[in-house]
Order: C-alpha cells, then structure tokens, then sequence
C-alpha cells in the first residue's frame, strides 16, 4: 500500500499482512476486519474499486474493477496503489 494510504490506518504499518486466499473483494474485506474503515478509501458505494485506486495481483492489474472476483492466490502479493492527483 501506498503510505498515503497507510497513514490513514497506523495497525498496518510497517507490517506485511497475511490473509486467506480468495477473491481481491475477499481479501479486502479480511484486511478491512483488521483496520476497520480501510475498504471506504479504496471502494465505492458499491463496493466497486475507486476511480483512481488500482490493485494488483503480483504484477497484474485487476480486471474486474466492480465485482472484484480476481483471483488471489496462495503465496501471491496484492498491491494497493492510490493515485494522486492534482494540478
């Protein structure tokens, strides 16, 4: 995750989060019961991805942006990006 993200949620910190494999929507959800709140900053209203959020499975962008069903494996890294924006 990115740290203006993290600093948002200190529990997460610093530290390297294990969670069951399962859907990104899966594991967004176990890591939001760790830092509660977490899942508003990077979902919308319908629990699709934010505009400027990306995730990536390894090295591979998520493809279903709205439902979240890609795949994260057993061993397999999920990256949170937030972009910034501005003039």
């Amino acid at each position: 995750m990115t740290a203006n993200l993290l600093r948002f949620f200190p529990v997460l910190e610093g530290r390297e989060i294990d969670v069951a494999a399962g859907s990104v929507a899966e594991v967004l959800r176990a890591v939001d019961a760790i830092a509660p709140g977490f899942s508003d900053y990077v979902l919308d209203e319908r629990g699709a991805l934010r505009r400027h959020v990306n995730v990536c499975v390894d090295q591979r962008l998520v493809i279903d942006r709205q439902t979240l069903s890609d795949r994260v494996g057993d061993n397999a890294t999920l990256h949170i990006f937030q972009a910034l924006s501005g003039g």
